[in-house]
């Protein structure tokens, strides 16, 4: 079966969803978008991830062309015809059409798609052994700029990014600020974690703050809360390379890589070279919230 794309309120076979070249998303990266994680027939977090998508809709002055019901029903019609149990979802609404000029104005009606497919960011393997990173040249853009709060589909900042990880031999890069604190890598929000009073301390669980410019991650909040859940300290904290360095466990979060641990940074071994107790612990957990907290729906 060929799969199906939702375009504006319609489904289309994969190779015939289409849009204009007049389309501001398309020359101007206008627009916003959000990935979602489907879990045998539960789209986890599905309704913050909708109101994130309408957040950053409504600071670029973008009005939705349908309610936040209509998109859901949407997506689970898009799951439910593609016959998917297990799936990655990209929701993304553009300004829609326009002219070459920039006036968002003169773009009649937003432009609404959704795909659903598979995806595979990273193997198995590291998320055994652990992933080695590198700090990049291209900096985070500054929040005054283009808040990287907003999910927009201007991503140059960090494909430039992973282009220069890629470069350096690594699958994901780390940005730093303008300041040269620690943001964030190209897709996934990172965390350390460090052991107070010695290696078998009480685990203390450090992520930069948003306003530093780090996307507010689902994941990112939803690992804030099991931790918490399990008595495990949790902080946003200002941080530096140096931090990380000599952190005992680093790992990030997203979407599509859930937790992955983190085992070299910038050449340096992080904690024991191999993936830590307390980012098992937090993984396991996380696994375990993603068959319970979303909208469920059936395959006819």
């Amino acid at each position: 079966m060929e799969p199906v794309v939702y375009l504006n309120g319609k489904w289309y076979p994969k190779n015939e969803a289409k849009i204009s070249v007049f389309d501001h998303g398309l020359l101007y990266g206008d627009g916003v978008f959000e990935g979602i994680r489907v879990y045998q027939c539960l789209v986890f977090k599905l309704r913050e991830h909708l109101d994130r998508l309408w957040e950053s809709a409504h600071t670029i002055l973008l009005k939705m062309p349908m309610t936040k019901k209509e998109m859901e029903e949407a997506i689970i019609e898009t799951l439910r015809k593609n016959q998917f149990r297990d799936s990655y979802i990209r929701v993304v609404v553009t300004r829609g059409v326009g002219d070459l000029g920039l006036d968002p104005a003169l773009c009649r009606r937003p432009t609404v798609f959704i795909i659903t497919d598979k995806i595979t960011l990273y193997p198995d393997s590291l998320y055994q052994k652990g992933l080695k990173i590198v700090t990049v040249p291209t900096v985070r853009n500054l929040p005054e700029a283009v808040n990287p709060s907003i999910k927009s589909l201007n991503y140059l900042n960090n494909i430039l990014a992973k282009i220069e990880g890629k470069n350096a031999g690594c699958k994901e890069a780390l940005l730093l600020n303008h300041q040269g604190y620690v943001a964030e890598c190209t897709g996934d929000n990172i965390f350390m974690v460090k052991n107070q009073n010695g290696t078998q301390g009480v685990p203390l669980l450090l992520t930069p703050p948003v306003y530093l410019g780090a996307l507010k991650g689902i994941t990112r909040q939803a690992i804030i809360e099991i931790a918490r859940d399990k008595k495990i300290a949790v902080e946003e904290r200002i941080l530096t390379r140096h931090d990380l360095f000599n952190a005992d466990e680093v790992f990030l979060t997203g979407t599509a890589a859930e937790v992955i641990p983190v085992v070299n940074i910038d050449g340096r071994t992080i904690g024991a070279g191999k993936p830590g107790k307390v980012t098992g612990v937090l993984l396991k957990a996380f696994h375990a919230l993603t068959r319970q907290d979303g909208v469920k729906y059936q395959i006819n």
